[in-house]
Parts: structure tokens; C-alpha cells; sequence
């Protein structure tokens, strides 16, 4: 699939700019990123969202949209119960009269990934990730501690947690204050 000269220059490439290299870029950053999403279940970036680039809509959420507003008309209430009102009715109609599939681009699935699940934006670490900062291995490292080393502290304690002072039995004792 080609890529979109829009697509290009929203990733910061030239338009003019080989496919095949720009996949290789983003193929090459895929194994050393870790998005934070995929860990923290949230985006962190979603504040700054400005600041990164946005893909335009791609068919396949443009076709979800329509489906959306398709069912709202028909049940005449919104993904809430609510019911819709006349406003926001006449303007379902006319964005459904006025889709135009050849409008929206569609983009190649490896470029699909690098999107934000919850803000759409691309995540910022594609573009500044680093092999010793972003890899989830290397973000590891130095901070994995063996159950062996793990348990000696906890009985050093004297099953005690250290933040709170609490005793705990075997049963409760977490590595971190909970």
C-alpha cells in the first residue's frame, strides 16, 4: 500500500520520500520503542497532544463514525440512552449525505500501529526513542531484584513495611507499600 504524501509530511518526511525507507524507519524504531500505553494502560502524552502529529482519518474509523451516527438516527439516542435533539440530529443527516470514502486516506497497517489508542496523536517515542532508554529490557535492567535478595530484606525487616510500619504475615508482603 502506498503511503499518502500527507502522511509523509505529517511524520516529518519530505513528500517526495521512498515508502520503503520510511517503513524501514519506523520498522527499525518498532524494536526499540516501547510505547508507555502498552505498560501503563494510559497515554502520558495526551496533554501535549498538540505537539505531536496527527494522522488524518483513515476510512476504517470515518466508516465507524458513519455506522455511529447511522444507528443514533435510526434509535433516535446516542451511545448513552440520551435522546438525540433536533440539532445534533440535522447534523448527523447532512455529515452522512456529505461522506465521500475517496475523501479519507488509508493507511498501511505498520504506519497504523504507531497511533495513540486513546488520542490518536503518534506517540512521541517513535521519534526520539533510544535503544538504552525505550526497550523494555534495557528500562529493566538495574531495577530487576531477585526473590532471593527480595525476601532477605523482607525478613531483615522483620516483616515490617517501611513506609507505613505496618507487621505483615507471609500472605501480604508486597515488594511495594500498598
Amino acid at each position: 500500500m502506498k503511503i499518502d504524501p500527507i502522511i509523509k509530511e505529517r511524520l516529518g518526511f519530505d513528500s517526495n520520500e521512498s515508502d520503503s525507507v520510511i517503513l524501514k524507519y519506523f520498522k527499525d524504531k518498532k524494536k526499540i520503542a516501547c510505547k508507555p500505553c502498552w505498560e501503563l494502560k494510559y497515554c502520558p502524552y495526551g496533554i501535549l497532544i498538540e505537539d505531536f502529529p496527527l494522522l488524518p482519518p483513515s476510512l476504517d474509523k470515518a466508516l465507524k463514525q458513519n455506522e455511529y451516527m447511522h444507528n443514533c438516527l435510526k434509535t433516535k439516542h446516542d451511545e448513552t440512552g440520551e435522546r438525540l435533539n433536533s440539532e445534533t440530529e440535522k447534523y448527523y443527516q447532512e455529515a452522512l449525505k456529505a461522506f465521500n470514502p475517496e475523501d479519507y486516506i488509508k493507511l498501511p497497517p505498520d504506519l497504523k500501529e504507531l497511533e495513540c489508542k486513546e488520542w490518536g496523536h503518534i506517540c512521541p517515542v517513535y521519534f526520539v526513542a533510544s535503544p538504552i532508554t525505550e526497550t523494555e529490557q534495557k528500562r529493566r535492567k538495574g531495577r530487576y531484584i531477585p526473590f532471593s535478595i527480595k525476601m532477605r530484606v523482607t525478613r531483615r525487616d522483620n516483616y515490617t513495611c517501611q513506609e507505613c510500619g505496618k507487621h505483615l504475615h507471609d500472605r501480604e508482603v508486597e515488594f511495594d507499600h500498598i
